[in-house]
């Protein structure tokens, strides 16, 4: 045998070869579903791919070695705006440009070693998973989660089409430089709202996910407990309802505000009288459009409509505005403004000097309006607020509400900020929408033997303005699924987000024809057990996903209501200060990292530099130390192997001296600290750093040439099988190299708990604060029976005597500080 180094060139392939033609298919026991978010295929993997796939594919391993019945497929995320772009720009069709994509970005995984299941592989642009998209479509109209209404989109007129927010940057269309304008078009919805409360209940379930995440979805789904207040407009006596949660602060609206789409707003601008308004509520819109921003980031920008309305409580005239900074979509699409106790309020009121009335007061402490510089948005006591001064404002808020309800002034209600999910998009590389559109039915659907609703291929691309399939005379005339009657199809195709927020499902039963999934699969293996992917997916993906799995769970295609059980989100890759991407230049090919090191040290840097939630920062220098690290590891079982030992043999713990009991107890040590970070950790890197401890200590006792022959025979083993999840080719290779007949993976390493009662630590005692004694122990003592030891050993007595001890400062396994 020749010790050599790692031929990773020559045994990656090997191996990889090795795993494609044996799968992994263990008997039935115990499931674990681990997944990553599936990519894009946008024609190469980037390090940030590397990381997540790098992350799942070690608890996938370790799960194997654990007993598990592992699933971990990969897929395609293959529908989308990117594509078509290529198709526009290349003028070739969307569906080659990708699936060559899929084709290249498969093998780039291969060569990195990750044990995916490719026979379960998904593509959602492929038929027979759209074909489900459809199906489910038709199944969400049925359960009244589907409609149709009128929404405003950034739209370009030139090019007939509608624009995402980031083709639309500063007002203009990226394809051909016209203004973007704000246009209502006809657009399908799902019904999310229905399920907002489901969805704020069910975090009940979801222990295992990143406070953040679910605060962020919380916040998102923004529900929020209030009253509609009936202001009137002074001279029609017209309601105007207004909704907030701050009815603690009625008594100071200096005036109200309108949502630019709001009813009042819209007939002002019809009847023609203030040209003004007109052009304030397209500058407005324009400026949102272009800026792709939510109200709260825009500059406030107010006008006066002219109109002044009577706040209930007091009879005061306010004055009516109109602004961005107010949504048509929360609440009413009006609200009251109180500058003295909302800071939003106060910057327009200073910028357009409107009264300012305090309202509520800090405890022992009055404010006025000529001296804020701020609004004080806190708790305290209710001033100039009529019967309800003096009364904290939290007890104020029931009481006002109550008296309100009671005058029949306004009403307690509730307000969700989430919104309809709009579906449709004006574009080719997407699901159909299965809808018909009848003349004499109105509104259809395709019958279900007649799915999928085929995109058809021969569509021009170039010189296209608006939808491609709108052009596309085979696709939309058809003949009406009820009556025979000529008709036209939908030519909408649906958000990718759909294909996304169920895919997990269908991993279950891949190649199901009379369904989208088996149902005895899914409530096998659902929910996923551990889910991995970047926090810039929490309140869109993760939420249509958590939506999807309530209303399929409704439908009884599935048992389980909660999708992902534990959620990692990991952090970023940083390159030179910024994320990596194109725009940046600052990418770095795996590939080229592959051939330079092997895939083993790129998995071995990408895990080892940073906690899995933290950014990364990328370093090449990292991957020479993680290639030094396997070659190092390499030789010294090389060696070992070459000189000899038989398989299976055994040392004794008991017979063993100092130095080897303490190779013996950092051996069994690591194990269990490493079980624990692949268990539930997740801190891979220290994982890393204590397997290159016990490295160090097995080259010290090699050099030593003491230790038991076994033992040191049982710490390479362990070494091996503990980064096997993270080096799988070099383990597997290195575990032939011990003689052994079975796969790296087909267990894993336990540990022997009884020899760590021989592990010792020294204790240092303390006598206010000076050093007395010093003493080994063993590891793990208590306070107390550390204080048993020091007195017998009776070094104390000079410098306690009989004074009783104030204090007992004690920190494990390191000192004892006793102060008298």
């Amino acid at each position: 045998m020749s010790i050599g180094k790692y031929d990773y060139a020559a045994l990656e392939p090997k191996w990889q070869a090795a795993w494609d033609q044996k799968g992994d298919k263990p008997s039935k026991g115990k499931k674990k579903y681990i997944l990553e978010m599936f990519p894009y295929p946008s024609g190469k993997i980037h390090m940030g791919h590397v990381r997540n796939y790098s992350i799942g594919d070690l608890i996938a391993r370790y799960s194997l070695m654990r007993g598990y019945d592992v699933l971990h497929p990969m897929g395609w995320d293959s529908f989308g705006l990117p594509a078509e772009n290529a198709a526009i720009e290349r003028g070739i069709h969307p569906g080659e440009w990708t699936l060559k994509n899929i084709d290249f970005m498969r093998g780039q995984m291969k060569k990195l070693g990750f044990l995916y299941d490719w026979d379960r592989e998904v593509a959602t642009c492929l038929p027979d998973y759209y074909k489900w998209n459809q199906w489910l479509f038709k199944k969400f109209y049925e359960k009244g989660l589907v409609y149709r209404k009128r929404a405003e989109v950034n739209f370009c007129g030139k090019c007939q089409t509608v624009l995402a927010n980031e083709q639309a940057e500063g007002g203009v269309c990226w394809r051909c430089g016209s203004e973007v304008e704000l246009k209502k078009l006809e657009q399908w919805f799902f019904k999310i709202t229905d399920y907002a409360d489901r969805l704020l209940e069910d975090y009940k379930y979801m222990n295992n996910w990143p406070e953040r995440v679910i605060t962020m979805q919380k916040n998102w789904i923004g529900k929020s407990f209030g009253v509609e207040i009936f202001f009137k407009l002074d001279k029609s006596g017209e309601t105007l309802p207004v909704f907030t949660t701050r009815q603690d602060t009625i008594f100071g609206c200096s005036y109200v505000v309108l949502a630019l789409d709001h009813p009042l707003v819209k007939k002002l601008i019809e009847e023609g009288k203030d040209k003004g308004l007109d052009d304030f509520v397209r500058a407005r819109k324009a400026a949102k459009a272009a800026s792709g921003r939510e109200d709260d980031l825009l500059a406030k920008e107010g006008y006066f409509t002219g109109l002044n309305a009577v706040n209930p409580v007091n009879n005061e005239k306010v004055p009516v505005w109109t602004s961005d900074y107010v949504l048509m979509e929360y609440g009413t699409g009006a609200i009251m403004a109180v500058p003295s106790h909302d800071q939003r309020d106060f910057e327009f009121a200073k910028k357009y000097s409107l009264p300012i009335t305090v309202v509520i007061n800090p405890e022992n402490e009055s404010l006025s309006a000529d001296t804020l510089t701020a609004a004080y948005e806190g708790s305290g006591l209710q001033v100039n607020s009529g019967r309800f001064n003096g009364l904290p404002n939290e007890r104020a808020k029931d009481e006002i509400a109550l008296w309100m309800e009671k005058e029949k002034t306004g009403k307690r209600t509730v307000n969700y900020r989430l919104k309809d999910w709009l579906i449709s998009r004006q574009r080719y590389w997407g699901t159909p929408i299965p809808a018909i559109y009848c003349d004499k039915c109105g509104i259809v659907f395709e019958k279900d033997e007649n799915l999928p609703v085929l995109l058809p291929k021969d569509i021009e691309f170039r010189n296209v303005t608006g939808n491609p399939l709108a052009g596309a005379a085979s696709f939309v005339n058809t003949t009406c699924p009820s009556c025979g009657s000529p008709a036209r199809r939908e030519t909408d195709t649906m958000d990718t987000f759909v294909d996304s927020s169920w895919y997990f499902l269908r991993y279950c039963s891949p190649h199901s024809k009379d369904l989208p999934f088996d149902k005895k699969d899914a409530d096998y293996w659902m929910p996923v057990d551990q889910y991995i992917g970047g926090i810039e997916h929490a309140c869109l993906h993760l939420l249509y996903a958590r939506f999807f799995t309530k209303v399929l769970s409704d439908l009884g295609l599935c048992s389980v209501k909660e999708p992902f059980l534990n959620l990692l989100t990991q952090g970023m890759v940083i390159k030179d200060g910024f994320k990596m991407s194109k725009s940046k230049g600052n990418v770095v090919d795996p590939e080229e990292m592959i051939s330079k090191y092997g895939a083993d040290a790129v998995r071995l840097f990408i895990l080892f530099a940073s906690p899995p939630e933290k950014d990364l920062d990328w370093a090449e220098t990292g991957i020479e130390g993680a290639s030094r690290f396997i070659n190092r590891l390499w030789k010294m079982t090389a060696a070992f192997a070459e000189a000899g030992l038989s398989a299976g043999t055994k040392y004794s713990a008991a017979s063993l001296d100092k130095p080897s009991m303490e190779l013996c107890i950092k051996i069994n040590r690591v194990i269990e600290k490493v079980t624990k970070e692949y268990d539930s950790d997740f801190h891979f890197n220290t994982a890393i750093s204590n397997i290159m401890e016990l490295y160090n200590m097995m080259s010290e006792a090699l050099d030593g040439g003491t230790a038991p022959r076994e033992l040191i025979m049982h710490g390479i083993e362990a070494m091996v099988k503990l980064l096997a999840p993270i080096c799988p080719h070099a383990c597997e290779e290195l575990w032939l190299m011990l003689g052994k007949k079975d796969s790296a993976f087909a267990s894993w390493p336990s540990f022997d708990g009884t020899v760590f009662s021989a592990e010792k630590v020294t204790i240092i005692i303390q006598v206010n604060g000076k050093l007395r004694d010093r003493f080994e122990a063993q590891k793990g003592l208590g306070r107390d029976e550390v204080k048993k030891i020091a007195d017998s050993r009776g070094k104390l007595t000079a410098w306690v005597g009989d004074k009783p001890a104030k204090q007992l400062i004690f920190v494990q396994d390191k000192l004892l500080n006793i102060v008298i």
